[in-house]
């Protein structure tokens, strides 16, 4: 066969029916494609950041709760030395007080971002197994313009909504 007429046969697979519904699926798989992988690096990063937050409200609270025994040791060697001085037994009382109602405050804040966290990285992980069968669908698509067999066009259209619905029950997840 010569050029020409290779060149002819290319050029009449290209305009071929099949292979622009395929080669369409396959663009719109891909834009799902890149909209899931973003969201779910996005996502990801949220789990991430709301980890620290809730390690920083932990050391945090951890600080508070020193505190609150240094004030409960000073306060209990004030009454075991039957000191006259219940101004200094006073402060330190409030002192203990105040610690432990601003610790559970911070506790609570911790807890709220550890909950953050552990739903983003749910979030993350339905995002990513969304991501994979799209990446698969793509391949199935590929595979059947090489081959042109419909059943492999078909496999990457169910892939991809698998993935797509994947991906989407991320938004029913709270």
């Amino acid at each position: 066969m010569s050029i020409e007429e290779e060149l002819h046969e290319h050029a009449e697979h290209a305009r071929a029916p099949f292979e622009k519904r395929v080669a369409a699926t396959m663009a719109t798989i891909a834009a799902a494609l890149a909209m899931v992988s973003v969201l779910g690096h996005l996502t990801t990063t949220e789990e991430l950041v709301n980890q620290q937050r809730a390690s920083d409200q932990w050391s945090f609270y951890q600080g508070k709760t020193i505190r609150r025994y240094e004030s409960e040791i000073a306060r209990d060697v004030l009454a075991g030395l039957k000191s006259e001085d219940t101004k200094e037994y006073s402060k330190y009382s409030d002192n203990l007080e105040r610690y432990e109602k601003e610790g559970e405050e911070i506790k609570k804040k911790a807890e709220e971002f550890q909950a953050d966290s552990r739903l983003k990285g749910r979030q993350a992980l339905r995002l990513h197994f969304g991501e994979i069968f799209l990446e698969i669908a793509i391949v199935f698509a590929s595979l059947a313009i090489l081959t042109k067999r419909p059943l492999l066009w078909w496999t990457a259209i169910i892939g991809s909504s698998i993935g797509a619905a994947i991906a989407l029950t991320t938004l029913m997840i709270h």
